[in-house]
């Protein structure tokens, strides 16, 4: 008989987690033949290993290994791609999510002839377990943003635990933009058309073991996302945070050179010299941690992407002087010649050191 529904789980350090898991998706999903797919991003902790031993001995469980790889998104769009069931689940590792809910969830699937049914924190009968009230401020905040740009009413549009027909999901999926945790608000602002949906109220436990993946990171991914979705169609969401990185990193200059020629008593032309070896430093730096953080640079990556983005950003101040000379002394106004000139600097700068500097490796 063929497989009817696929579990997503995409891991990283829940080695404890795994076997309780396991035990509890079996009792919840007997009467139907189903495949959990687990998709670790490299664990420290050995998931992997504890994963591939069980699936020795369970034929229904398999895992993806990912090596240089990190996100939630792009682990959920993987293992997707890697089921075969007309069905597919999403649901996290730590047992925050009640897997009795699967059941119900196919069904009314299948009965209403849905594209998506979402477990609900956030519908009459759902709820949280033991939050802070800051935690509940988050969550509200995000869940607020995010409905802002939604086109249908839905109470919990960043939801870990969801149900999808495959097909619907193969339609969307050349349109996501794998960025961050919330994989679902991704589908959902993906889709060209309206996607039919249905919550189901569900409790949201406590984590079971391990730690909990939200920090910063995570807020600033979901701001990538939904920048991605707002702007994305008119300007790549990489170039506007490199611009904003570049405005950091002249007030920073100002800053340097002001210290250096003022208190330090430099001579201008060091003081420029010393400003602009470390505002590069420090818009790279800015680049490497926010601007491409998915494709952050480390050990010997990071020297030569340093050097690289040094040398991008010198020829860029070289144009952006042409540039800006040529047209002032074309008869345009003073201002307008420097801003035309710092535009097109930023436009050599980004496309230069995306392509050589952060390029995949």
């Amino acid at each position: 008989m063929n497989i009817e529904l696929s579990i997503i789980i995409p891991t990283y350090n829940e080695k404890d987690n795994i076997r309780p898991l396991c035990d509890s998706l079996e009792k919840a999903l007997q009467g139907i033949i189903y495949e959990i797919i687990f998709v670790d991003d490299d664990s420290s902790d050995q998931t992997a290993d504890i994963i591939k031993e069980i699936s020795q001995n369970n034929n229904q469980i398999r895992c993806l290994h990912r090596i240089g790889k990190r996100g939630l998104a792009s682990a959920c769009i993987e293992g997707v791609m890697a089921s075969a069931a007309p069905y597919v689940a999403v649901m996290d590792a730590d047992l925050q999510h009640d897997e009795t809910l699967l059941m119900k969830m196919l069904s009314t699937i299948k009965e209403e002839k849905l594209d998506l049914v979402v477990a609900s924190r956030y519908v009459e009968g759902g709820d949280t377990e033991d939050w802070s009230k800051k935690r509940e401020w988050i969550s509200l905040v995000a869940t607020r943003l995010g409905q802002m740009f939604m086109r249908v009413d839905i109470k919990d549009p960043l939801s870990g635990f969801f149900l999808i027909k495959r097909a619907s999901f193969i339609e969307v999926v050349h349109h996501l933009s794998a960025k961050g945790y919330k994989i679902l608000l991704d589908i959902l602002m993906s889709s060209k058309r309206i996607l039919t949906f249905k919550e189901l109220p569900y409790h949201f436990r406590n984590r079971h073991a391990g730690e909990s993946k939200l920090d910063g990171l995570v807020a600033w991914e979901y701001f990538l996302l939904i920048a991605d979705k707002a702007l994305g169609r008119y300007f790549p969401v990489r170039f506007i945070l490199f611009v904003i990185v570049g405005l950091f990193g002249a007030f920073f200059h100002l800053g340097t050179l002001s210290f250096c020629f003022h208190y330090l008593q430099m001579p201008f032309v060091q003081a420029q010299a010393i400003a602009i070896i470390l505002a590069i430093n420090f818009n790279f730096l800015l680049n490497n941690e926010f601007t491409y953080q998915d494709l952050k640079l480390r050990g010997a990556h990071f020297l030569r992407g340093l050097l690289s983005f040094f040398v991008a950003c010198s020829l860029g101040a070289v144009i952006n002087m042409i540039i800006a000379l040529y047209l002032y002394q074309s008869g345009i106004e003073w201002w307008i010649s420097g801003l035309l000139g710092a535009v097109i600097g930023s436009v050599w700068n980004y496309a230069i050191t995306k392509t050589f500097t952060w390029m995949k490796v």
